[in-house]
């Protein structure tokens, strides 16, 4: 695990080089590639180096990290051709991504914490520094207090948990029972908040909508993982209050879901409703983690990564269009199908693996989640049906409106996709549809 992290430290020098924009990405991806190779151990912690170790669900969630980071990289070409403050991007995402790997590869609970808080700042200064509007300063205003009201109570937990048991090792969290209200409070909202549940879902619409290509990609590809990768450790050593109090957070996303569901049909700006959206995927992740059976953990487990490709694609998909039209707005974007037909079947591809169709992992990750839901209690069932239901609505009601009807006529000039984007829409479905071949190492895990 060291030599990634001294492969990323040896990048750095590469971004502050003339015309290294491509290099540092294929570097990126090489990094990628070795790191897939590695040998995992499904049922342990495996190559342990320093305070570092990988187990099935920090492989997943590191190999999907570096892959996004990358990608970001190729969508972000318009600030390769300005030439604007390229240099500090590729630093800022390779601190990024720096961040990110720490955060899942660290066995320390306190370790973990700190790059888990630390992933937080170079994600402001990709919204501050390279969003569009004034208003982007007040959404990362709502993104750094959203997280950081929550954290403290967090760190609070882990220091409190140092000094029962003077153990921080995750692994070693398994063998305690620490039966507190407060303590479980405070271990779970910092997580709940970055997912995130609804009622503390502000800052993410706000965030995305004022985040350039590649600050939206980061968030919705990994930073709401991160949230899902804390539940998924903690609720091991708080498990028996777990049982006792986790139907009301159950209940919380499975209503909030839907009624996101609905607010997704009444959004105008393109990039807001694909944000929306993920907020309602987030929350049957919440109550697959929530219902603590092992359908649930698996089905979180895959549908984190299955969103993560898939929401990441569509965000670069609403930016195709925006850097042709200047305007997010379903209004401007109308009749698409007429100039980028090509796109339109990528359009398609991704919005069917949103509304989780065969052969996406988000249909696999679906059907575990409504599992373990349904077994824990069958009146979750109506609260299914309709957060389906509507999934597969504001999917049409974003495609037909994009692709159909009579286009804007003030489009005066117009150029169709060109081969980086069509690469890097591949690159995003591919993996996300190709994976269920192997869903096997998934699913066999625990």
């Amino acid at each position: 695990m060291m030599k990634f992290l001294m492969m990323m430290i040896f990048m750095i020098p590469l971004c502050f080089k003339k015309n290294m924009f491509w290099l540092v990405q294929m570097s990126m991806f090489l990094m990628f590639f070795f790191f897939f190779n590695l040998t995992i151990n499904i049922m342990n912690y495996c190559n342990l180096s320093y305070m570092m170790g990988c187990d099935i669900i920090s492989f997943g969630l590191i190999l999907l990290s570096v892959w996004i980071c990358s990608l970001m990289i190729m969508a972000s070409e318009n600030l390769n051709k300005y030439n604007y403050y390229i240099k500090f991007f590729l630093l800022n995402i390779i601190f990024l991504m720096f961040m990110l790997y720490l955060t899942f590869s660290v066995m320390d609970l306190f370790m973990f914490y700190l790059f888990f808080e630390g992933s937080l700042i170079p994600t402001l200064m990709l919204i501050i520094g390279w969003g569009y509007q004034p208003e982007r300063i007040q959404a990362g205003l709502y993104l750094l207090f959203y997280t950081l009201f929550v954290s403290l109570p967090l760190l609070m937990g882990i220091f409190f948990i140092f000094s029962e048991m003077n153990c921080m090792k995750i692994y070693f969290l398994k063998f305690y029972n620490l039966n507190m209200y407060l303590l479980y409070y405070s271990m779970i909202m910092a997580f709940l908040v970055k997912m995130p549940m609804y009622f503390v879902h502000l800052w993410l619409p706000k965030a995305h909508v004022e985040a350039p290509i590649s600050g939206s990609m980061i968030l919705a590809g990994i930073m709401l993982k991160l949230g899902g990768y804390g539940l998924l450790r903690i609720l091991i050593l708080i498990q028996e209050i777990s049982l006792k109090l986790n139907f009301f957070w159950v209940i919380i996303s499975l209503v909030g879901g839907f009624y996101i569901s609905l607010k997704c049909l009444c959004q105008v700006d393109m990039k807001s409703l694909i944000a929306y959206s993920s907020v309602a995927h987030m929350g049957l992740v919440i109550g697959g983690i929530m219902t603590i059976n092992y359908w649930g953990y698996m089905g979180a487990y895959v549908m984190m990564i299955g969103h993560g490709l898939c929401s990441s694609g569509l965000f670069c998909l609403a930016n195709i269009n925006y850097e042709r039209l200047s305007s997010r707005s379903l209004f401007m974007n109308k009749g698409m199908m007429n100039f980028m037909p090509s796109l339109s079947l990528w359009w398609f591809l991704l919005l069917s693996s949103a509304m989780a169709a065969p052969p996406s992992l988000n249909l696999m990750g679906e059907i575990s989640l409504i599992n373990s839901l349904i077994s824990w209690s069958w009146l979750t069932m109506l609260m299914l049906m309709l957060i389906s239901f509507f999934s597969a609505g504001y999917s049409l009601y974003l495609y037909s409106y994009t692709q159909h009807g009579k286009y804007n006529m003030s489009l005066y000039s117009f150029y169709t996709g060109v081969s980086r984007e069509y690469l890097l829409l591949f690159l995003h479905w591919f993996p996300l549809n190709m994976l269920i071949l192997k869903i096997d190492y998934f699913m066999i895990w625990f």
